[in-house]
């Protein structure tokens, strides 16, 4: 038996659990979890035609750990690690075509 999960809630004017959001033509924007008003945990974004935008972890409201950002054709545009919401260490960006166009160190 599935039970049903409680989305978008709030508690003291702050976002807290799961949450979904959605582009104006009711594709879904992006889904993860709140704790007390800040991001925490895996998010999803996507683009308005419904492909995946980026995949990555929040904690405290950051971005941290290794996140991947795609186009709009599902192709990956750049990936990395983020430390407190700072790009750190490796990064790579990439062509429409998979090739690697940069790399940096920060």
């Amino acid at each position: 038996m599935v039970k049903n999960k409680q989305i978008n809630q709030t508690i003291k004017n702050k976002r807290n659990g799961y949450w979904e959001e959605y582009h104006p033509n009711g594709q879904l924007y992006s889904k993860g979890n709140y704790i007390k008003g800040n991001r925490d945990g895996y998010w999803e974004a996507y683009h308005s035609n419904g492909q995946l935008y980026s995949k990555g972890n929040y904690i405290n409201g950051k971005p941290h750990g290794y996140w991947e950002v795609y186009n709009h054709n599902s192709n990956i545009c750049y990936k990395g690690k983020y430390v407190n919401g700072e790009k750190k260490a490796y990064w790579e960006g990439y062509y429409h075509n998979g090739e690697v166009i940069t790399k940096f160190i920060s």
